[in-house]
């Protein structure tokens, strides 16, 4: 499903979260009242090495979109970057070909180096779709082995989001109770870290 029927997604973003742009590795600092965090894997181990593994990590990734997003569509977003906004990625990856129905949304530019050399540009994808567990499997697992960063799942309104990293899942709740609701049902996938990490 494509973005056209979609108002204004870069509008949307900037009314429901004015504090920053959607760049999803800022997403835990920027809104840590309603922040969760997930690892992938027992143990808090970072990478799958086997299918069994990655069996585990789609499970768990799998499980918390379903509670956030059953029934209803979302948005999944993607994200390449380069040293020009309309120029080629400056890292290879398998974004086109793992999102192919991405549309360009935002471009977010770091210009502040006097050298247009060091100049970046992150460029946000994103498609419409209905959500149903293991429709982003492939773009999963590339988060897990880190071929792919900075992917994230959100639902219409932009009110709840998942952003998979390898290694786990950042969780962006619509409240902080809806976030300690979410905490209390997978206790055993948190971090032993004092601050959740």
């Amino acid at each position: 499903m494509s973005l056209a029927a979609t108002p204004d997604l870069a509008a949307l973003w900037r009314y429901r979260h004015p504090s920053g742009p959607p760049v999803a590795h800022t997403f835990r600092s920027t809104y840590a009242d309603r922040w969760a965090r997930f690892h992938s894997l027992p143990g808090s181990k970072r990478y799958p090495e086997s299918e069994d593994e990655y069996a585990i990590v789609l499970d768990r990734y799998n499980t918390v979109l379903d509670e956030l997003f059953a029934g209803t569509d979302v948005f999944v977003v993607t994200m390449d970057w380069s040293n020009t906004p309309t120029g080629p990625a400056g890292h290879p990856t398998p974004r086109q070909t793992l999102h192919p129905d991405g549309i360009r949304w935002w471009t977010e530019s770091e210009q502040d180096d006097p050298d247009p050399e060091f100049h970046t540009h992150t460029r946000l994808y994103a498609d419409r779709r209905p959500w149903e567990r293991g429709c982003v499997d492939d773009l999963l697992r590339a988060v897990a082995d880190e071929t792919l960063v900075e992917v994230f799942i959100t639902d219409t309104e932009l009110r709840r989001i998942h952003h998979p990293y390898d290694g786990g899942a950042d969780v962006i709740l619509a409240t902080p109770a809806e976030r300690d609701r979410v905490r209390g049902q997978h206790t055993d996938w948190l971090s032993s870290h004092p601050a959740g990490l």
